[in-house]
This record gives structure tokens, C-alpha cells and sequence, in this order.
């Protein structure tokens, strides 16, 4: 692949830019995973990384969490628009991430097996002190299996409703950024487009952004107003998710055209 497009990008109505990534390095022992990374998340987007496995997707996504810690380079989130300073997430915890309006939805699900449906929801929201009735009753609104299930055991849930209480516990702390991680990983594709479905639901009538790592490009990118390739550690493309759906070395690379 060549160097980064140039094209203009897909910008949502508000402009104010809420996540900013800078030179960010990081590095597993002796292994670089993230080689100068920057890039940028607007309110209201729904923006995508895609890249082959390996290349370090996972690694940003945690990063941004404060779940590993960066070599160099910054991560700035401004929850409070575009005249807030905005605070410096290297220098966090994860809790404390959260707390700023930031939601991860890790690989590979991670709820709690033991624990029933509505204890997993309820653990999503255990940073705040007020009603939560709402937030759950959205969460059954997006996801009616859920309210059926409530006081079922989350561990014997099939892959597709495990991953829904996933993407249900972070809503509940009501974010302003939600980050997920392979939501499709593993799943039947009547499941992954029904899950599409309600993640573009949340970013129109949530307002919700979303930032997204995804190992299905096609989907991503249909999803997606922009786009990154991340590619053994380095950004080597941005553009709308269109343009990129429809580049030649894109189609090549991940699209199997």
C-alpha cells in the first residue's frame, strides 16, 4: 500500500474533535506494535481501524484504555468541546477513563459468566449514583434478548446475546466514546449485521461515537463515516469509509476483490 490518502474526509455535524492520538509508540519487550501512530475521532462519528491481525489494532484500543502503557506520544480525549482542554489518558487509570465518558468493549467479550444478565449491566454503571432504570430500560429497547434473559446466567448465553450484554454493560456508564473491539469475532453473519444494525443506531440516536476495530473491513467500512489502515503498527491510510471501500489496494488487501 502507498502513503496516506489525501482526500477529504467525512466530518459530522458538530466538527469538535473528542479523541486525538500522537506519535504513539508502544511496545511489547523488544517488539514495537505501535510505530508513530496519530489519528483523530469527531463527536458524532462513527470511525473505523482496520487492518490485518498482528497489525496492532487491539494494542491501540488498549492504549486508549490505559490497559497498556505507551513508550511515546500522547492520547488527549475532550469530552467538553472544543474550547476544554481536554485531559491526557496516558496519565490515568482505566477507572478513571471510564469516568471521563470513554467505554471499551474488549475482544473477545469479557463479561462476567457467573453473574446474571442484569448484575453484568448493573456492573457497567458502578462508577455512578443515579437512577439507572433508564439506562437499562434502553439497553432492553436495543437489545430486546436481554430483558428475556435477565436473570439468566451470562455465562450461558450463545456468543451473539454474550456479546450484546458486552455492548450493553458499556452503555451503561452512558459514554460519550465507545470503543469495541472485534464485535463481529466469532459470530453467525445474521448476528454480525443484526449488531451493525444497533451500533449504527446508537451513534444516530444516541449521539454516540463510536470507534471501531474491526476484523470484517467490508462491514467497518459500510458502517463507517471515516477510516484508518493500520499496518504493522503504522497508519499507512485515512479517507471516508466510501472512498476507501472502493480503493483498489483496499479491495486487494482486506476486501478479497
Amino acid at each position: 500500500m502507498t502513503a496516506a490518502a489525501t482526500a477529504p474526509t467525512m466530518t459530522p455535524p458538530t466538527g469538535t474533535t473528542l479523541l486525538t492520538v500522537r506519535d504513539l509508540e508502544v511496545c511489547y519487550g523488544g517488539i514495537t506494535a505501535l510505530q508513530g501512530v496519530s489519528l483523530d475521532v469527531n463527536a458524532g462519528e462513527i470511525v473505523t481501524l482496520i487492518g490485518s491481525n498482528g497489525a496492532g489494532k487491539t494494542t491501540l484500543l488498549r492504549s486508549i484504555s490505559s490497559l497498556l502503557r505507551p513508550v511515546a506520544g500522547k492520547i488527549v480525549f475532550t469530552a467538553n468541546g472544543a474550547t476544554a482542554t481536554g485531559e491526557e489518558l496516558t496519565r490515568l487509570k482505566p477507572h478513571e477513563i471510564v469516568r471521563l465518558g470513554v467505554s471499551h468493549v474488549p475482544e473477545g467479550r469479557q463479561i462476567f459468566p457467573q453473574l446474571t444478565v442484569r448484575e453484568n449491566l448493573l456492573l457497567g454503571a458502578y462508577q455512578r449514583r443515579d437512577d439507572l432504570r433508564p439506562d437499562i430500560d434502553r439497553c432492553h429497547a436495543l437489545f430486546p434478548i436481554l430483558k428475556e434473559r435477565e436473570t439468566q446466567k451470562a455465562g450461558t448465553l450463545s456468543g451473539g446475546e454474550q456479546q450484546m450484554l458486552a455492548i450493553a454493560r458499556a452503555m451503561m456508564s452512558r459514554p460519550k466514546l465507545l470503543l469495541l473491539d472485534e464485535p463481529s469475532l466469532g459470530l453467525a453473519p445474521l448476528i454480525v449485521r443484526k449488531i451493525f444494525d444497533i451500533l449504527r443506531e446508537i451513534n444516530a440516536q444516541q449521539g454516540t461515537t463510536i470507534f471501531l476495530v474491526e476484523q470484517n473491513a467490508h462491514l467497518a467500512l459500510k458502517l463507517a463515516h471515516r477510516a484508518y489502515v493500520l499496518q504493522t503498527g503504522r497508519i499507512i491510510m485515512t479517507d471516508t469509509a466510501a472512498n476507501l471501500l472502493s480503493n483498489p489496494e483496499v479491495q486487494k488487501a482486506y476486501l478479497g476483490g
